[in-house]
Order: C-alpha cells, then structure tokens, then sequence
C-alpha cells in the first residue's frame, strides 16, 4: 500500500511543488486546499508530470473550524493510516483581519487551524510517521499574549501577527513532540527560507532588517519539507526546528517555554470548542 501523505496548501508555492515530488516518491498524496478548482488543476499538472501519480484533494478552509473538521473526519473515513502530515499552509493577511469568529486571521489559519486538523488526525497516524510543520525564522520575531489573540480592539502591525502566529507554530510542534506518545513518531518544524511570492514587494524592507535569508524560488524552498518528509535520517528525530538547509537549530528561546505550549494547547482546545 502507498503510504498516505496529508498535506495542507498545495494550490501554490512549496506545497505545490511539495505534493509534486511527494507523488514522485510513490506517497498517495491528499491535498487539503481552499480552492477545490486550484487543486484539481494542480492534481492534473502532477498526472501530466506523473501518470499513475495518486492525488485527491479534500475541502479545507482553515479559517473555519467546521470546514477543518469535515476535512478530518473525510480522512479518516478514506484512508487508513498516516504515515505524512504536513502542515504547510499558511497565511500572510496585511491589515487587521480577523475570521468571522473575531480571531486575528493569521493566527486562525497559520496556528488554531491546523491544531484542530492535528488533533483529529492524530489517532490515525502510522507507526513511524512524520508530522511537519511549515514554521518560518518570522518566529523570533514573536511575542505571544494569549489574552490578546481575540481581542478586537487589539492593534497590531501584520507583521507582528505573522511573526506570532509562526512562534505559535514553533510552540506547537514542540508541545506535540513531546505529547505524541509513540516514539517512532517524528514531530519538527521548519524555516523553508525566504520564498519569491507577490508578498515579496510588500515586505522587502521587513525581510531585509529580520535578515532571514537569501531568496529562494519554490523548488528550493520545499526541499527542507522533503528531507524532514523523506530521508531515513530524519526518522527518528523529533522536537526540532531545522532551517532552510534542513540543519537542527536553536529556536527563539520562548518557544521552550514548556508552560507556555501547555498554556497555548489548552488555549487551543478552548477555542476550538468556542468556535465549533
């Protein structure tokens, strides 16, 4: 049987370039995207590429728990077990914007949505498999208030909220690391380095002073995701953050903080209930 790889994102980017080579090295590949058209034009450019290649994709709007939810449970009624979750989507809203539920939108998409789809997924995964999760070197850059998550009159630049959302990523896969009680299981996280995107003139001055790295075109930027997803030496590694040339390093401090991930799971766990 292939082996079952779930990854999140995959209509543009690394993620589609991801699901690519992922299909190329034998995975059934399971898109969960936002634009059903934009996957399924995606899931042809693969078969193209690939004859044989297996690929499905499934609705998924992270910015909707109900969707993230349906999304779930259509896994797990499809497909045995996991032996990839990628959570690779990921959201760079400018301005104040928050989902209907009145959470600051890049933090429901980047961090809220995908520990629900996490959570759901995580009794159907394999032994040894690999959960991995797009974070970004934005993360030493965040701070992280709880209480402030949900506030609407909170006033915060788009990049601050980016860079807390991916400190919140950071936080996650650290505290899922250590709660995943099957030990063949490898749970990291990842900087994929700084990617050529039409965010890219909007930020340039704020990638400059953060110095997070030379520019990157897709391919390149998804290879530290395929090395984390496929090498048998990161099998066994667990509780990581790599950077863009797939090299353990130290995360920001803060995200060590093993009261604060348990404060953000349970965190997490409320807000999921609240905005069933």
């Amino acid at each position: 049987m292939d082996p079952i790889a779930v990854i999140t994102g995959t209509t543009h980017g690394i993620g589609r370039v991801t699901a690519t080579e992922l299909a190329r090295a034998g995975c059934h590949v399971v898109m969960l995207c936002r634009s059903q058209s934009l996957a399924n034009a995606v899931a042809r450019e693969i078969r193209a590429q690939l004859p044989g290649a297996k690929l499905d994709n499934i609705y998924c709007d992270l910015a909707d728990l109900s969707s993230v939810r349906q999304s779930a449970l259509a896994v797990r009624d499809r497909y045995g077990p996991l032996s990839l979750l990628i959570l690779n989507a990921g959201m760079a809203a400018t301005g104040r914007r928050r989902t209907v539920a009145g959470m600051d939108l890049n933090f429901a998409v980047n961090h809220l949505g995908h520990f629900l789809l996490t959570e759901l997924l995580r009794g159907h995964l394999a032994p040894g498999s690999r959960v991995i999760t797009v974070a970004s070197k934005a993360h030493y850059r965040g701070t992280l208030d709880l209480n402030r998550v949900c506030d609407p009159g909170e006033r915060m630049h788009a990049l601050a909220s980016y860079a807390r959302s991916k400190l919140a990523n950071v936080l996650h896969s650290f505290a899922l690391a250590r709660r995943v009680t099957d030990a063949s299981v490898a749970v990291n996280c990842l900087h994929p380095g700084v990617i050529k995107s039409n965010l890219l003139p909007r930020w340039v001055g704020w990638i400059q002073r953060l110095r997070l790295g030379e520019l990157f075109d897709e391919v390149r930027g998804a290879q530290c995701t395929l090395a984390l997803a496929l090498k048998p030496e990161f099998a066994a590694i667990r509780g990581q953050y790599f950077d863009e040339y797939a090299r353990p390093q130290k995360a920001l401090a803060l995200s060590y903080d093993v009261a604060l991930q348990n404060a953000l799971w349970q965190r997490s766990l409320e807000w999921v209930a609240a905005y069933a």
